[in-house]
């Protein structure tokens, strides 16, 4: 990915565009950010040419351009789906790459809005049944937390389904696209797409996986050392994402690994963009500081105290719900603030003209 993203920065369009499609069929979760790439070649490569202000000359479109990306889609679909198509399996590889039987949320929670949601429904749950207001006989036991990957249905909140997460995902997605095709910054502009594409997908995506969340965060990497409101952003989504994927590591041995590992590079990640930012003012304010610092006791209690107790036993989801549900604050604020800092940017004449 970074690779096609460096090849359209240097305005090498067919490159990125071959990177990019080649990515994606290797793997499907790349998705998540084809509309800023499809967006971006659109207006930087087949319309080549603005107006004085900025804005799109229409009659600079060239068809040429369009055939040229279209070959290269066609060809590298061709090359990757073809043998599927000859063997009568196409419907098979469709049906595993989008499992929509499989439930909104992975068995362990991706830390998006959906944990979230059903964090909130869990919580009226046990309210209702402790006030009497449910009926125990007509609720599924662990139907969230069970660990297994199934469908389920929530119990007070509305039941959600792919086509509802379908259209959160695309309307989250709408503003940055806008923003890239009437507030053109180039390769930032772009950029700043690519990674709210890859968090809004991320937050309301079905069956999102928590790994997803690196989709975000390289591309964001490449922005945090240009601004430093961006490098605020950054060290919290790097921070939050990164303690969110702890869970997946989960036996004894590797224990002291990811943690020195998440220790040497936040506190390269720290020190660095400090240092690089020095003059500005610092990157993250007194709330997200102690946010941050509180990922410190959660895993303490999480790897800890919880084995102790015999809590284990009974209620062996604890930790993974609060895990997710902690680090999706940490993401969906990430998110807000990103999506604030693009949709409230100034963009002069100048810079669309260039």
């Amino acid at each position: 990915m970074l690779l096609s993203v460096a090849r359209l920065c240097q305005k090498r369009y067919l490159e990125g565009a071959l990177l990019f499609a080649i990515l994606l069929h290797f793997k499907h979760i790349y998705v998540y950010v084809a509309p800023a790439y499809g967006i971006y070649l659109l207006r930087s490569y087949c319309f080549t040419a603005n107006n004085a202000d900025g804005s799109l000359k229409w009659r600079s479109f060239s068809f040429l351009h369009v055939i040229l990306l279209a070959l290269i889609v066609c060809l590298v679909s061709a090359l990757s789906l073809g043998p599927f198509i000859v063997l009568g399996q196409l419907p098979q590889v469709i049906s595993r790459l989008f499992p929509f039987k499989r439930g909104l949320c992975h068995a362990y929670w991706a830390p998006n809005f959906w944990a979230l949601y059903n964090a909130v429904d869990k919580a009226l749950t046990v309210v209702g049944l402790k006030y009497n207001f449910l009926d125990p006989t007509k609720i599924p036991k662990a139907s969230m937390t069970g660990g297994l990957v199934q469908e389920f249905q929530h119990t007070v909140l509305p039941s959600v389904t792919p086509l509802a997460t379908l259209i959160c995902t695309f309307v989250s997605i709408l503003p940055s696209v806008f923003c890239l095709w009437f507030k053109p910054q180039g390769p930032r502009g772009f950029l700043q797409c690519l990674v709210l594409c890859a968090l809004s997908s991320f937050m309301f995506g079905w069956h999102v996986h928590e790994k997803a969340i690196l989709l975000a965060i390289l591309p964001l990497s490449l922005l945090s050392v240009q601004r430093a409101k961006d490098a605020g952003i950054y060290l919290i989504l790097t921070t939050t994402g990164h303690f969110s994927l702890f869970p997946l590591l989960f036996t004894a041995p590797e224990l002291p690994i990811k943690i020195l590992l998440m220790l040497l590079f936040t506190v390269y990640s720290f020190s660095s963009l400090k240092s690089l930012f020095r003059r500005e003012r610092p990157l993250l304010n007194w709330l997200e500081t102690i946010y941050l610092v509180q990922l410190v006791p959660l895993e303490i209690f999480c790897e800890i105290i919880f084995p102790l107790t015999s809590w284990k036993l009974q209620l062996p989801f604890v930790p993974l719900l609060l895990t997710s549900v902690y680090c999706a604050l940490g993401v969906a604020y990430a998110w807000l603030k990103l999506y604030i800092s693009v949709l409230t940017e100034h963009v002069s004449v100048r810079q669309k003209a260039e």
